[in-house]
């Protein structure tokens, strides 16, 4: 976005990160009538800004009530074997996210199952299909925080943006 964000901007995105509410009730929680507060969504779409709206469906409710954390060492970095551990993330359902990083642990993959049973199928999926130096997993006991929300506090604001 141009000339970067204001404070109704960051209202209508924290509100809508908060939960997803009809237009007409957004734009009367952020002082808007409705048109203009439709016109910044859109505005943020267009830009990107706003990825996807989605749905949060409860884990347990779902049947997957077990979250693991997976931590991967590549047995070698390169082009071709990262390839495959992309097609191999994507071709497991119970892989909900992974992250490539900086340290001793290349990656980090956070899977959901229902039971221990399931997530040694994903393990012996993944030993099967890739080489890897090392794979260990941790079992998450109790979640502390959750939120798909992303902070606007460090946006740049029109009132401090440099012209």
């Amino acid at each position: 976005m141009t000339g970067g964000f204001d404070k109704i901007d960051r209202k209508i995105l924290d509100l809508l990160q908060e939960r997803d509410r009809p237009v007409a009730v957004l734009a009367e929680e952020v002082g808007l009538s409705q048109t203009p507060c439709w016109r910044r969504i859109r505005r943020m779409e267009n830009a990107g800004i706003i990825r996807e709206r989605v749905t949060l469906v409860d884990p347990k409710k779902m049947g997957v009530p077990m979250t693991i954390f997976i931590s991967v060492i590549a047995p070698r970095h390169e082009t071709a074997w990262l390839t495959k551990f992309r097609k191999l993330l994507e071709s497991i359902p119970e892989i909900v996210e992974a992250y490539r990083l900086t340290g001793t642990v290349d990656y980090i993959l956070k899977a959901m199952v229902p039971d221990i049973a399931t997530y040694d199928k994903v393990y012996k999926t993944m030993i099967e299909q890739l080489e890897f130096t090392q794979v260990s997993s941790s079992i998450s006991m109790e979640e502390l925080k959750f939120t798909t929300a992303v902070p606007t506090n460090h946006l740049i604001s029109k009132e401090t943006a440099l012209v």
